[in-house]
Formats: C-alpha cells, sequence, structure tokens
C-alpha cells in the first residue's frame, strides 16, 4: 500500500504579477540567461538544522537546472541579514553578484511536524514574485519543496511545474522485473509488485491513481491494472498470446494495446474493465505500441507492414493510416506529447537512440547520442521526457529538456531500472 501524506498548503501572499497577466515575464539584461540564486535555508523559529536546510538548497538546486529558464548560481553571497521576508534582508548583495531571480526559504520543525516557507523574488527590481508556506510532517519535506518549485515556473512561465510528479518504472534490483514508485528525481523509492516474475510497460491513468501494466506472474503476458494507493489489481486482458504495450486513453475510460488473440499481433481498443471495444488495425504484419493524442483522435503505432518497424498514424477508430518515420530502418515505441506537439520515438542507430518529429512528419530531431536510450515518456506538462539509458555500465532512468539538453540520471538503485512512465499531476 502506498501512503501519500497530505500537505495543507497555505498562500502567504499572492504572486506580485500586474492584472491581467497570468505570469510574470522576468528578463535578465542583455539577453543573457537568468541566474538563480538560492540563498541558504534558515530556521524560522528554533535551532538550525544544517541536515534540514542542505536538503531543501540540494532540492531547488536540481529543479531548478532542469526547468531551463535559469543558470543556477554556484555560489550564494554572504548576506549580512538572513530574513526571508519582504524588508528582513538587503538585495545589494544578490544584486552585486548578478542574481536576478531569488529563491528564500525557512522552517520550522516541532518534533515530527515541519513548516516551510518559500518566497521567491525579483531581484532586479526588489519585488516579491510568489511566497507559500507547507506545513505537513517532516517526511514531507521533499514534496512541498517540489511544490514551490512547480510554483516557480507558473510564476515565471505561466505554466505550473511537474515536480511533485512521481514515475513507475521497472528495476531488477531483487534479481526479479517488479513495479516500482519514486519521486521525479529518484528519492522516496517505493515498490508496487512482488510476484516474482517480469512486469513490464507501466502506464498511469489520467488520474494518476491508476496504473495498468503487462506480468507474465500467470505465465502468460496479461494486462493488469492496478490502484496506486490501496494496491488492488484486475487482470483486464487475458487473452491467448500477448497482451502488451496499453496505454490509457484521455479520458481515462479507454486502454489501447497490442493482443495477438487472433493470430498476429494487432491493435485492439478495449474498456478499463477489459471488455473489448474495437479492433483497429488488420493485416498480416506485426502492430504494437500505441500512442494516443492528447485529444484521443488519433493512435501513434509501431508497424512492421513495410518489412521493417516504423512508426505510423491513425485516427482513433483505424482509419487513415499513414506513415509518420521515413528515416531510419528500424523505428519503435511512440509517445505523443501531452501538447500535441510532437511525438517522441526510438531509432536503432547501433543500440538505440530517442528522437522527436512533429505529428505531420517534419521536424524530425535526434534528442540522444550517448549509450542505448529507450522507452521515451513525457512530463505531464511536456516540457521534459523520462527515458532508459544503458550509460555508464548499468540501465538507468534519465531525465531531458525536451529539447534533449539537461540530460541526468535520476534513478538511484544498483539494479538495472527501465520503462518509466511520468505520473500526471498529483
Amino acid at each position: 500500500m502506498i501512503s501519500i501524506a497530505i500537505i495543507a498548503v497555505l498562500t502567504i501572499l499572492p504572486a506580485a504579477i500586474p492584472a491581467g497577466e497570468s505570469y510574470l515575464e522576468v528578463t535578465a539584461p542583455g539577453n543573457r540567461q537568468l541566474q538563480l540564486a538560492v540563498a541558504t535555508p534558515v530556521p524560522l523559529s528554533g535551532g538550525v538544522n544544517s541536515g534540514i536546510a542542505r536538503d531543501i538548497a540540494e532540492l531547488f538546486r536540481f529543479d531548478m537546472t532542469l526547468a531551463g529558464p535559469f543558470t543556477v548560481m554556484a555560489t550564494t553571497p554572504t548576506d549580512p541579514k538572513s530574513g526571508i521576508r519582504p524588508g528582513d534582508f538587503s538585495f545589494d548583495s544578490w544584486k552585486a553578484a548578478g542574481a536576478d531571480i531569488l529563491i528564500k526559504s525557512g522552517y520550522t520543525i516541532s518534533g515530527t511536524s515541519l513548516t516551510l516557507e518559500c518566497r521567491l523574488y525579483d531581484v532586479t527590481r526588489g519585488q516579491e514574485l510568489a511566497a507559500k508556506r507547507y506545513s505537513g510532517s517532516v517526511t514531507d519535506l521533499r514534496r512541498m519543496a517540489h511544490s514551490f518549485s512547480d510554483e516557480i515556473l507558473q510564476v515565471v512561465t505561466g505554466e505550473r511545474g511537474p515536480f511533485t510528479g512521481k514515475i513507475a518504472f521497472v528495476s531488477k534490483q531483487t534479481g526479479n522485473k517488479e513495479l516500482y514508485l519514486m519521486d521525479y528525481d529518484g528519492y522516496n523509492v517505493q515498490r508496487l509488485s512482488r510476484n516474482g516474475s517480469i512486469n513490464l510497460n507501466p502506464d498511469f491513468s489520467p488520474s494518476g491513481k491508476e496504473i495498468i501494466y503487462t506480468s507474465y506472474k500467470k505465465r502468460n503476458p496479461d494486462l493488469y491494472r492496478r490502484d496506486i494507493f490501496s494496491g488492488s489489481e484486475a487482470r483486464i486482458a487475458a487473452n491467448p498470446g500477448i497482451n502488451v504495450t496499453a496505454a490509457y486513453g484521455p479520458d481515462g475510460s479507454r486502454i489501447a494495446l497490442a493482443m495477438s488473440k487472433d493470430g498476429n499481433s494487432e491493435i485492439y481498443i478495449i474498456g478499463k474493465d477489459g471488455k473489448q471495444l474495437a479492433r483497429l488495425t488488420n493485416n498480416n504484419a506485426i502492430d504494437v505500441s500505441p500512442a494516443w493524442s492528447p485529444d484521443g483522435r488519433q493512435i501513434a503505432f509501431v508497424s512492421d507492414r513495410l518489412g521493417k518497424p516504423q512508426v505510423f498514424v491513425m485516427n482513433a477508430d483505424g482509419s487513415g493510416v499513414r506513415r509518420l518515420t521515413t528515416s531510419g530502418a528500424y523505428n519503435v515505441s511512440p509517445r505523443w506529447s501531452p501538447k500535441g506537439d510532437r511525438i517522441v520515438y526510438c531509432r536503432q542507430q547501433g543500440g538505440f537512440q530517442i528522437f522527436a518529429i512533429n505529428p505531420d512528419g517534419s521536424g524530425d530531431t535526434q534528442l540522444t547520442s550517448e549509450g542505448s536510450n529507450e522507452h521515451p515518456r513525457w512530463s505531464p506538462d511536456g516540457r521534459y521526457i523520462t527515458f532508459s539509458s544503458q550509460r555508464g555500465g548499468r540501465e538507468a532512468i534519465y531525465i531531458m529538456r525536451a529539447d534533449g539538453t539537461g540530460q541526468v540520471m535520476v534513478s538511484r538503485g544498483k539494479g538495472s531500472d527501465s520503462h518509466p512512465t511520468w505520473s500526471p499531476r498529483w
């Protein structure tokens, strides 16, 4: 059973955004990249807890480095005033150090309870942009800080960040391919399955409360639906042959998957209760890996109907099939961006590399080049991609920005980790 703490969030002051604007566009002088400083977190009452302060600062640095609009400053100036609220410190030392944006934070610990207060400032204008207070258990620290990172992106870009999300993945750390759940940055790992078998291709429901996955625990590759919080599950596709590469439709009521119950592998749609709704493909080729467009009107999939696996797109009723990828002889694992503007997929080039392409077939762009990289999945805001990579001696979970920059390993175990998928916002 997964235990998710509920954190009370109190807005201290509204973000200082001019009326009528959905976000504040903060720009650096001379069109250079914004310099973001993370001040050392301070106790608002009680004594200093260096471990808590270190964890908060490191988390903000990690989130903001991945975020992209900022260069996170490696060092921060000595501030004679350690306050975090307006008027309790001076912007002068931060301006002199070249900071454009400043994160100030403070904490109060009482037994096992924690209150975290976070504030975001535009240093150049001397203006507060956001202020939040979070209350909960000390064990909720990381979720609290990630929540403020989400808020920072909302203020600066107009769209909330994905940093409070979870990643479900497959790991062999016990010797078997079991399902796990972790924070997007690799912390708070929780094991989901304990069946001692092969479990593959998890996919979150749009609500984030369920996952579907394929398991061999009854010897056949069957499809299961599992409740994240209670652990209860149901086998929803157990036809002879494969029941694999399943993906929830955007409305949560339909699931597309590949089944071979009628001979070769074809794409089907079933209800979340497992009842078959439609067969979409019907040919002698192998068709797998369906991926829904965010509006639910189209499905990308992989087919070898031309001899080698390529990515195709069809309408959600199976009509209007067209080839999407025209470069490379072996293209697999498509996934549609939540914004609908890009489709990621893998191309075999020695190992595999991740590419992104527009839905009309233009703009085909290589995103990875190191090692062998597979199973790309989007963050819920479409700005980041998680994937597995065999670089550095073992397969692990990585994250990068949608343009391929900022690649960083996030899984922290010693086993082989693969098949990541990013949850919707919780």
